[in-house]
């Protein structure tokens, strides 16, 4: 089973590479649809009939233009026909978001089965959780709301980067518990904090989106500000930043509290201040100021997005950081 589990993250890796490049297909052929719609009211005829901006002008779709010779096809419909490939290119997209995610889930469970226990005892194993959290998630959100289907190129991307380096870097045989971690505490304790922070992990995403997209309406025309132009607008992006931060929040806060409790039953102490106590709480800080900034009127959305991308690194420094240029109680990496 642990070979099979290997196979299978190797086959959501590339998946999500090819799902990757769907969504770049979409977001590259998108800016044709967004070309056609700026120049298609410039090209209707005078007196084409009763009708808002965009309605079909008289005489037919193949009737000419200025510009275009008669009875030659409209260049408009090459633009309409690019539309038509990017969005195709989109579903494809998520369609093998959701095949990825099942190798990956399939993955999960043949580790477990093959530790016979829940597969959280490592880094390898956090890190294979914490992003299939992250893309269930994401396809929730995306069930709920296509019109950001565009922001799973970055969330491809991100799952390639994560999924690889655990591969190449964290990668362990399959070991049985170590004592410190064989509780009940270990299922509730660890669970909330993979889940909060695989819900944390897809809120980087529109955050950092929303950090784009908002310099871009404003007008910045420079790196990396381009890169937001065909994403969603900055408003939805900031709504879900938000919504996915404040779902993840109190799990979060669960977590910490429920590993305060199995510390006081392990280690007869409740908090010592052991590294990753320490960057848990730092974690915990920086999210609720972003979430008191959220609220507060006096604050930019962008101030608050900020924070919310600073609390991401911290996530970032007590997985990654922590275990490997520290030592405490909680050095269960599993790797030198």
């Amino acid at each position: 089973m642990s070979a099979v589990s290997d196979q299978l993250v190797t086959f959501a890796i590339l998946v999500y590479l090819v799902a990757m490049i769907s969504h770049a297909v979409e977001y590259a052929l998108g800016n044709v649809r967004a070309v056609s719609a700026r120049v298609a009211p410039a090209r209707e005829l005078v007196g084409a009939g009763v009708g808002g901006a965009g309605d079909a002008v008289a005489g037919g779709a193949d009737a000419p233009v200025k510009g275009d010779a008669v009875g030659t096809t409209p260049s408009s419909t090459r633009p309409s026909r690019s539309a038509g490939r990017a969005r195709l290119a989109g579903r494809i997209a998520a369609g093998l978001t959701v095949l990825a995610a099942a190798l990956h889930l399939g993955a999960l469970v043949t580790r477990g089965i093959a530790a016979d226990r829940m597969p959280w005892g490592n880094m390898y194993e956090f890190v294979l959780t914490v992003t299939w959290i992250g893309t269930a998630a994401w396809l929730v959100v995306l069930w709920k709301r296509p019109s950001l289907r565009r922001l799973g190129l970055f969330l491809t991307l991100v799952m390639v980067l994560l999924l690889a380096f655990a591969e190449l870097k964290l990668y362990v045989p399959v070991v049985p518990l170590m004592p410190a971690l064989q509780s009940y505490w270990f299922i509730i304790h660890v669970s909330t904090i993979v889940f909060s922070s695989g819900i944390f992990l897809l809120g980087v995403v529109p955050a950092v989106s929303f950090l784009l997209r908002n310099g871009y309406e404003q007008g910045r025309r420079s790196f990396p500000y381009t890169l937001a132009r065909r994403l969603p607008g900055a408003a939805d992006l900031e709504r879900l930043t938000f919504a996915l931060h404040a779902f993840s929040f109190p799990i979060f806060t669960f977590a910490v509290i429920a590993g305060a409790i199995w510390a006081e039953a392990a280690w007869g102490r409740a908090w010592g201040w052991d590294p990753k106590e320490t960057w848990a709480f730092i974690s915990w800080v920086v999210y609720a100021g972003y979430l008191h900034a959220r609220a507060t009127p006096s604050v930019r959305r962008n101030v608050a997005t900020w924070i919310a991308v600073l609390g991401f690194l911290t996530v970032l420094m007590n997985l990654f950081g922590v275990n490997f240029f520290f030592t405490g109680l909680h050095s269960y990496a599993g790797v030198e």
